[in-house]
């Protein structure tokens, strides 16, 4: 005989009741009572019957995430925070790759209102601002990492700011005082917003960044590499180099190991994106800020679930950032050497 809501009940120590807001995502409990009420729903094969819930409720219990621009590496910590999320509230998620096509993308939002999605996310490669969907959409609408251009939609991000400036004072409290920036296209915002937050963090310790220490180039390895020979002739005493992604980083560890500079006695280095495949495989480990995209992805899971509960929270809303420390930029005496994630281990693309 199949479990029932009183047998999640009993075995929680709750009332029916309690087990039913706990599972449904409703009312006000502790969080630990909420996740051991789904953690033992979970474990004793219990499964809702959605058909019932659907007649009170009006809702199919499905939620839809269409990418614009495919699933990159970006995607897998993203995906994992969503589906935790809805998890608690025990409802299924439907993928939509609309691969920066417009027809795809009207192919897909007309299937999801078709299939009744209760929401939608949307997300992309860049947090720059992309064009809305139509408001007269009979779901909530979130956008995750990437934003909305109307700003009455609700959108989560990462706080590039913060990022940068988390970069640059850890490579002014390293001791470095002639730091140059080697990043992507400045026609990114992400990459506008991460130079103004190194340049904010250095005005604060009475130094510079000058243009001619930003280097706009690829992000890749080979643009890292081939920046540094520039780096080197035109920046005499230079002894920091905060990267704009870890693919960019390990291309300048790789260069100024073979021009013998030692890193980080010489140049000490941080990277952006924490891809810990590699940057824990760089020589030396490399330093890089993390953009929590698990932690996003959770709090736009979460967003959206309130949202369908008519408590949308309009506007862009930026997480901030963390580093992940190496040896690349060690940590100073009497700082934590340790860097823990407080999510679940989510695959690297």
């Amino acid at each position: 005989m199949a479990p029932t809501i009183r047998d999640v009940a009993k075995a929680a120590g709750v009332s029916v009741a309690t087990a039913s807001k706990g599972l449904n995502g409703k009312g006000r409990m502790r969080p630990e009572t909420r996740q051991r009420i789904v953690d033992i729903a979970r474990d004793i094969g219990f499964r809702a019957n959605r058909n019932a819930s659907s007649l009170t409720t009006g809702r199919t219990f499905t939620v839809g995430l269409l990418t614009r621009d495919g699933y990159g590496r970006f995607t897998p910590p993203l995906l994992g925070g969503v589906e935790d999320a809805l998890s608690v509230d025990t409802a299924s998620l439907i993928l939509c790759d609309a691969r920066r096509d417009a027809v795809r993308e009207r192919h897909y939002v007309d299937a999801l209102v078709a299939r009744r999605v209760d929401g939608l996310i949307v997300t992309g490669r860049a947090t720059d601002p992309a064009p809305p969907l139509p408001r007269t959409l009979p779901f909530p609408v979130l956008y995750a990492y990437t934003t909305s251009r109307d700003e009455a939609d609700s959108s989560l991000t990462v706080d590039d700011e913060h990022g940068g400036w988390l970069a640059a004072r850890q490579l002014v409290r390293q001791g470095c005082r002639t730091i140059a920036h080697i990043t992507g296209p400045a026609s990114y915002l992400a990459v506008r917003e991460r130079v103004a937050g190194a340049r904010r963090a250095f005005r604060e310790h009475g130094l510079d960044l000058p243009d001619e220490r930003v280097l706009h180039v690829g992000f890749s390895e080979r643009a890292g590499y081939t920046a540094v020979e520039r780096l080197l002739a035109s920046t005499p005493g230079l002894d920091g180099i905060f990267c704009g992604s870890d693919q960019i980083g390990r291309g300048v560890a790789d260069a100024l190991g073979a021009a013998g500079v030692a890193v980080p006695g010489d140049v000490a280095l941080v990277g952006f994106d924490n891809w810990t495949l590699l940057a824990a495989a760089t020589r030396p480990p490399l330093t890089s800020v993390d953009m929590n995209l698990y932690r996003l992805g959770r709090a736009a899971g979460e967003s959206l679930l309130a949202a369908i509960d008519g408590d949308a929270e309009p506007g862009v809303r930026r997480l901030p950032c963390s580093l992940a420390i190496r040896a690349s930029c060690p940590a100073l005496p009497g700082d934590s050497t340790e860097w823990t994630h407080d999510t679940p281990l989510v695959p690297e693309a």
